[in-house]
Parts: C-alpha cells; sequence; structure tokens
C-alpha cells in the first residue's frame, strides 16, 4: 500500500513539473531574453510558486503549527488557483503560437533563398585593356535583416500571447478570489414536499454548506457567514458539513462568531467529510457548545415535518459512518421528512427510505472552472435541486472554498430553502 502511494504521488509531482515547465517554456523563456533580468525572475516564480503550493497542502494535512500554515496557505494556495489559469490561458493561446511560428520559419527560409539567388557568379577574366567590373555587394547582411526581422516577429507574437494569458489569468484568479472574500450571497429556492401540511407552508431553511473555515478563511469570514443568515431571519439553520480544516485548538477562535447564529427552531448540524480530517469529536462538542445541536444518525420531530441527519461517508473509517436505519428506519412515513447529508451520493439511501428533501453541499459547484465536469463525473447533482423518484435532492454550492479561497464559474451561497405546501 506505502508503494502505490509513494508510486501514485511521484507521477502527480511528474505531472505538476511537467505542466510548469511548460507554461515557463511558453510564458518565460519563449518571451524573454537569455541571461535577462525577466527570465531569471520568472524562472524563480515558476520554481518557487510550486513548492509553496506543495508545501501548503502538506502543512494543512500533516498538521504543522498553525502559524506556518497560515503563513504558507496564503501564496500557495492562491498560486494553485492562478496557475491552473495559466495553464488554460496558454493552451488557449497556443494556435496564435502555433501560426506564428510559421510565418517565422516561412520568412527565414524566404530570406535564405533570397540571399542565395543573389550571391555572384564568378566571371572569366576580363580583357587587360578593360576596367574590372564594379563588385556586386554581398547578398549576406540583406538575408540576415530578414530572418532577424522574422525572429523579431516571432518574439513580438510570443509576448503578446504571453501577456494575454497572464493577464486573463490573473484577472480570472483576482475575480474569483474576491467572490469568496466578499462572502456568500443569499440564493432563496421553492420546494414543494407533497406531505407538507398546510400550517407549514412557508417554512424557511437557511442551508449552508462547506464553510472551511481554515489557515485562508476564518473569523472575519464565520463572521460574514453568521450576519448573512441572520439577515435572512430563517425558521431554523442547517449546516451541512465541512465546516472547518483544522483542530479545535487552532480554529475555535474563528469558529466563535457561529455562537451567534440565530432562529426560530434552532441550528442543525451534520459531519462532513473534512471533519474526520480534522478531528471530528472534537469538532461535535464545539459545536455543541457553539448552540448547534448535532445529527448523529439522528431524527428530531419538528412542528409538521421530521429532520433527519446522517454522518458523513467519511466517517466510515473510524466506525462513524451513515446509518439510514438508526436515523429513518422507525419514522412515520406519513410525514415529511428532511434529510441533512453532506455528501449528494447519499441520495439513493435517501430514496429507499422515503425521504421528501436532502439537503447537501461537498461539490462546491466545481469551485474553480472547469472542475464542474469534474465535479458532475463524482457526484449525481453538482449543483441546484433535483428530483430522484419521489425525493429531491437540494445542492449548495457551499459558503467558502478548500484550498485556494477563489471560486470561478461556481459563486458561493447561502440558499434559504421554503417548503411550499400542496394543500396551501
Amino acid at each position: 500500500m506505502v508503494i502505490v502511494f509513494v508510486f501514485v504521488a511521484l507521477a502527480v509531482l511528474a505531472l505538476v513539473a511537467g505542466l510548469h515547465w511548460y507554461v515557463w517554456r511558453r510564458l518565460v523563456r519563449d518571451t524573454t531574453r537569455p541571461r535577462g533580468v525577466g527570465r531569471r525572475a520568472g524562472t524563480a516564480l515558476f520554481v518557487a510558486a510550486p513548492l509553496l503550493m506543495i508545501a501548503a497542502l502538506v502543512a494543512e494535512r500533516s498538521g504543522a503549527p498553525f502559524w506556518l500554515q497560515r503563513a504558507l496557505a496564503w501564496p500557495g494556495f492562491l498560486w494553485m488557483a492562478l496557475a491552473l489559469y495559466l495553464l488554460l490561458a496558454t493552451v488557449a493561446t497556443e494556435p496564435v503560437r502555433v501560426w506564428a511560428g510559421r510565418r517565422a520559419r516561412r520568412a527565414t527560409r524566404e530570406a535564405v533563398f533570397a540571399g542565395l539567388d543573389r550571391v555572384p557568379v564568378p566571371a572569366a577574366e576580363p580583357p587587360a585593356d578593360e576596367a574590372p567590373a564594379a563588385p556586386v555587394p554581398p547578398a549576406e547582411p540583406d538575408a540576415m535583416a530578414l530572418a532577424s526581422a522574422a525572429l523579431t516577429r516571432r518574439l513580438f507574437v510570443s509576448r503578446v500571447a504571453g501577456g494575454t494569458a497572464a493577464a486573463v489569468a490573473l484577472g480570472t484568479a483576482g475575480w474569483g478570489t474576491y467572490g469568496v472574500l466578499r462572502g456568500p450571497r443569499v440564493k432563496r429556492v421553492t420546494v414543494p414536499l407533497a406531505k407538507l401540511p398546510r400550517a407549514a407552508h412557508g417554512f424557511r431553511i437557511a442551508v449552508v454548506s462547506d464553510i472551511h473555515l481554515g489557515p485562508v478563511l476564518g473569523r472575519g469570514f464565520a463572521q460574514t457567514v453568521v450576519d448573512t443568515i441572520n439577515s435572512t431571519r430563517p425558521d431554523m439553520i442547517a449546516v451541512v458539513g465541512d465546516l472547518v480544516d483544522g483542530s479545535v485548538k487552532n480554529l475555535g477562535p474563528a469558529a466563535a462568531p457561529l455562537a451567534g447564529l440565530e432562529s426560530r427552531l434552532g441550528t442543525f448540524f451534520v459531519t462532513g467529510n473534512h471533519e474526520y480530517f480534522s478531528g471530528a469529536e472534537q469538532w461535535l462538542e464545539e459545536v455543541r457548545a457553539l448552540g448547534m445541536r448535532p445529527l448523529e444518525n439522528a431524527r428530531t420531530e419538528l412542528p409538521h415535518f421530521d429532520l433527519a441527519g446522517v454522518n458523513d461517508l467519511q466517517g466510515r473509517g473510524e466506525g462513524h459512518g451513515p446509518d439510514f436505519a438508526r436515523a429513518l428506519g422507525d419514522r412515520d412515513t406519513a410525514r415529511a421528512c428532511v434529510l441533512m447529508a453532506h455528501q449528494p451520493v447519499q441520495i439513493h439511501d435517501a430514496v429507499r427510505y422515503d425521504v421528501d428533501l436532502q439537503l447537501s453541499g461537498h461539490t462546491h459547484g466545481g469551485q474553480l472552472w472547469p472542475g464542474n465536469l469534474i465535479a458532475k463525473a463524482a457526484n449525481p447533482t453538482v449543483a441546484g435541486l433535483e428530483r430522484y423518484g419521489d425525493t429531491q435532492l437540494y445542492v449548495s454550492r457551499g459558503a467558502g472554498a478548500w484550498g485556494p479561497p477563489t471560486r470561478v464559474a461556481a459563486p458561493s451561497d447561502i440558499t434559504v430553502i421554503e417548503l411550499a405546501s400542496r394543500e396551501a
């Protein structure tokens, strides 16, 4: 098993190195003069930045001192997002580079052939009484000038393409980072439930997932989430996992503002996969201290419908995985049931237990385009509301971000689900 892990790790590192080399070649080598300041500075960036990125990942997962995690996280994780869009933008400019290269090679060949055509052919010795013919100036300087002009044109095109790629990547990553740091926007969705009585029509559930408090998103971000949720005046709050990326010791102060969440019936919590990377038992105790009620494979009867929650799939490794039978096996199926489950793939079990609505997160909506394509391959629903038989699944894109504090084409959200009765 260790050998397989080492092999996979080496393969991933080789791939990362190869992609960085390709982007360095296009953006640095092809656009700068050898031994120039620009070449040296660009090379230093493409060596240091990926090393910081890898160090940030290792520091977070290995439980390194929190000050070190924070020092590495900002440059390392931001480079992760920027490198992705540098790669995509560079690939997008490749046709222009190919065209410019062909033009430059054609111009060089034409210059060489033109020079050869102008080379003088030796003539017979003129008679002694005739003045020698004026020498024909050599054509080589003209050919060299033409070739030099072609190479200069190629360098110009490389610089324009590289500058465009860099500008697009910086703009994309910058705007995506601003969107996360600004805080999630409120999204409102109406969900009709067949079994919901008329008295519960209009019941509002504030759904928040994937806050990911950690080395980058801290106390200030938590306060922004709390203020946004409270502004919606919900009847109930559902926190559906991936609250943190780190220990209670390091992130307890960052999570403290969550004690200020306000709703009529309280705040409920289920674990996500990242809680099991961060010490799930400690965090379950901490969220209780913050005034939340964890639903660990459990169910509670709210007025007019049941609310249930199951542990995340990651908990299986610790003997605390999801248990649908325990949470839902003995319930009255005549009552409407809302289930909190972090991962959308748990919808198939929810269908078997006649759940009316499952609330999930986990996908981040892909977070960084085209990550939505990968997320779609691994999840039945990436974002939004979909129906599976008689069960509806709502997947939030989440409030925060993992790794880079950046989102592209997957804006963060806090969703207010308004339940609707068909009797109303």
